[in-house]
């Protein structure tokens, strides 16, 4: 009997020396899956030194080739055309005449008029000798003076006339191809040809609106061209006044310095500008660079933790840019892992590059 009422007993110490083991198990395995996740936890990443380098800032941009001058040439008044002096492709000087509108009326209104010049002069003439000796009255010879002035006007009008039926070459340069034909009928809205100055040529390009203002006048641009292996010098002359708002950027025009056959306007260039150069310049890889709302930050490695910094950026170029402000030499920037990378998170570096 008496061993029978011992065996309840026993069946309750058997239970707890089971709850406490299977608690001891649970603790032991709570803390290794701790211990695994603050493992997990850990970061692995790359990162490099940060180190100055020399940079020669300088942007590539597109441009065009102008001549420097061009026009289309338009004859000032409608006519029928009688001579046609335009020979495509070759140079004339300012002035050349290059067709003339048929102007036989003007030219019978000129004989005309110089006919009653002649007479109205000599009318004058006699009525100033009768007015020396009182033979007439001073109204009577101020009428023939004045018909006089009015002839010399009137010629003069006609003339112009005449003038204007000549279609002449406004400044020395190569002309176009021909659009007319002679004994065509122009009008002010008829292009004849065009004329370009080609003996020296510009280029325009557009650029960023941060860089306009570092470009000053006499500043060397290079550019090329396609069908060239030539690089070209030119010299920045003028800026437009205001920033394109659609584009924000600037136009700029420099003045070519070279001569070469494949400079031909209406040509794409090329443009690269050297805005400067610094020994001492911070780059980083531009893939490091987070962009968080207006602001720019970077994660450095500091005592096993992920430290984000605030920085600005200047020029860049395909996998590099430069850092103004917000990272000094011998910062640590973390290169790899960036989507995991949180404020404070623990990273354990693999690779860091000098």
């Amino acid at each position: 009997m008496n061993n029978l009422k011992q065996i309840p007993g026993i069946g309750l110490i058997i239970l707890s020396s089971l709850f406490l083991s299977c608690g001891s198990k649970k603790k032991n395995a709570t803390a290794t899956t701790t211990s695994t996740q603050q493992q997990q936890q850990s970061i692995s990443a790359d990162a490099l030194i940060v180190s100055t380098q020399p940079l020669s800032a300088d942007i590539e941009i597109p441009g065009t080739i102008l001549a420097g001058e061009t026009t289309e040439i338009h004859p000032e008044i409608s006519g029928r055309v009688v001579q046609l002096n335009v020979r495509e492709g070759t140079f004339v000087g300012k002035g050349a005449l290059l067709a003339k509108l048929y102007d036989g009326d003007l030219q019978a209104q000129l004989r005309k008029l110089e006919v009653q010049l002649k007479i109205a002069e000599q009318t004058e003439d006699r009525q100033g000798q009768l007015l020396k000796i009182q033979g007439i009255s001073q109204q009577e010879y101020d009428l023939s003076l004045l018909q006089v002035s009015n002839l010399k006007a009137d010629i003069n009008i006609v003339r112009e006339a005449v003038r204007k039926t000549e279609i002449r070459a406004p400044f020395s340069g190569k002309l176009g191809l021909r659009n007319i034909s002679p004994g065509a009928f122009v009008t002010p809205a008829t292009i004849v040809t065009t004329i370009s100055q080609v003996s020296q040529l510009k280029i325009q390009f557009n650029v960023p609106e941060k860089y306009g203002s570092q470009l000053k006048n006499g500043q060397p641009v290079n550019f090329m061209v396609d069908g060239s292996t030539k690089t070209f010098t030119a010299n920045i002359i003028a800026a437009e006044v205001k920033m394109d708002e659609n584009t924000r950027s600037l136009a700029i025009r420099a003045l070519v310095k070279d001569s070469d056959p494949a400079l031909i306007p209406g040509v794409f260039a090329k443009v690269r500008i050297i805005l400067g150069k610094n020994e001492d310049a911070i780059l980083i890889p531009t893939i490091v660079v987070q962009p968080l709302g207006r602001k720019k930050l970077v994660y450095l490695y500091k005592g096993g933790k992920s430290i984000p910094a605030d920085i600005t950026t200047g020029v860049r170029d395909s996998s590099k840019v430069q850092v103004l402000t917000g990272l000094n030499v011998g910062d640590t920037v973390i290169t790899t892992g960036l989507l995991f990378l949180r404020p404070g998170a623990d990273v354990k570096l693999k690779n860091i590059v000098q």
